[in-house]
């Protein structure tokens, strides 16, 4: 039978097909094409959501927001990497302020967007309190080992740890991260699905066709999206460095850049009222985040033979733990209204008011 689902439309490609002639022409300029490559950075956001929208919608849940999560997790360890290799003394704390920004930009800025939208429209959304706990679990204790257990640990000086920790650190958010997607996709697949059909989407599912053309351009778009950001870091990073704002703020626009095709996914599902997508989205990226990142910066650092710096400092420690204890409270009981989302965005942007004012 044939797919009545909607045509690819013209823009999904157009935008990742200007960001190639761009990337091909002014790859690493600066000036002036920074503005033309940051509209079509934009553009090419929207359409990595598009396409990961039509695959979701042919695979179902949870895969659909699952192939999203590991491809722009990849893509973004390819390009902390090539920043870590390009500037090795002067990046060893990169990694440790883009996880620490995506945990606070999804768990803070991300969910409470998605909360406080959602329920301006809906007044009180519902999703599943098992999924949720699930996701927290894990992200609670990965955070930690990477975040906060260097700076207790007695074998180096500084937040640092020693290659046997490392590894150890690496192994463990790698072996967690798989045995939740074993969980997530096969053991216990209906922890991660609406309770009801309330966010079920009616309409036919795409053709394999045009699946498998999704799942190319959802590719190719992701691939631009992040050359696109490495070629702005630059421009970035000087104008950063042109008012004063500290080390730290190059993290979390490189977390801003990587996570926007996944946030702008979670807040058109919140206010499509399907909070249990949103969430997947949400949550499962900051997870695949530190799950995928950290055992590839533990070996780069291994190899290269340089420190890598990953504790917080005790002001983010405390942001951390404030964060923690606020989404346990708001995610465990299942249902949601504008007061938890509005508790969310407040924490999260003292977060980023303290990361530009210490």
């Amino acid at each position: 039978m044939a797919s009545s689902h909607a045509p690819i439309p013209a823009w999904s490609w157009i935008f990742p097909l200007a960001a190639g002639g761009l990337l091909a022409a002014f790859f690493g300029a600066g000036g002036w094409v920074a503005l033309p490559m940051a509209a079509v950075l934009g553009g090419t956001v929207f359409a990595a959501v598009h396409h990961a929208e039509v695959v979701a919608a042919r695979v179902g849940e949870p895969f659909g927001t699952l192939i999203l999560a590991i491809a722009v997790t990849v893509i973004e360890v390819a390009l902390i990497l090539s920043l870590m290799i390009s500037d090795p003394e002067g990046q060893s704390a990169l990694a440790r302020d883009t996880l620490f920004a995506a945990v606070m930009i999804v768990l803070n800025l991300l969910v409470g967007l998605c909360l406080l939208l959602g329920g301006a429209r809906h007044h009180e959304q519902g999703f599943q309190a098992r999924s949720a706990s699930a996701f927290l679990s894990v992200i609670v204790v990965l955070a930690t080992l990477v975040l906060v257990l260097p700076n207790t640990t007695v074998s180096a000086d500084g937040p640092l740890l020693t290659a046997p920790q490392m590894v150890f650190v690496g192994l463990a958010a790698f072996g967690l991260y798989t045995v939740f997607v074993f969980v997530q996709t096969l053991r216990h697949r209906d922890y991660f699905l609406p309770e009801d059909d309330s966010e079920g989407a009616h309409a036919a599912p795409p053709s394999l066709r045009d699946t498998w053309i999704a799942l190319a351009l959802l590719c190719a778009s992701l691939v631009a999206v992040v050359l696109l950001a490495k070629s702005l870091t630059p421009a970035v990073t000087a104008g950063l460095d042109a008012v004063g704002a500290p080390a730290a703020a190059v993290g979390v626009v490189i977390a801003c850049l990587i996570l926007m095709p996944e946030s702008v996914a979670a807040i058109r599902a919140a206010r499509a009222n399907r909070l249990q997508t949103a969430l997947n989205l949400a949550l499962g990226s900051v997870l695949a985040c530190i799950g995928l990142t950290v055992p590839c910066v533990v070996v780069l650092a291994l190899v290269l033979g340089k420190p890598l710096v990953l504790g917080l400092a005790p002001s983010g420690m405390v942001l951390l733990a404030a964060t923690f204890m606020v989404s346990i409270l708001t995610l465990g009981a299942g249902r949601t209204t504008v007061l938890q989302g509005a508790v969310h965005l407040t924490l999260g942007l003292a977060w980023l008011f303290l990361v530009f004012v210490p």
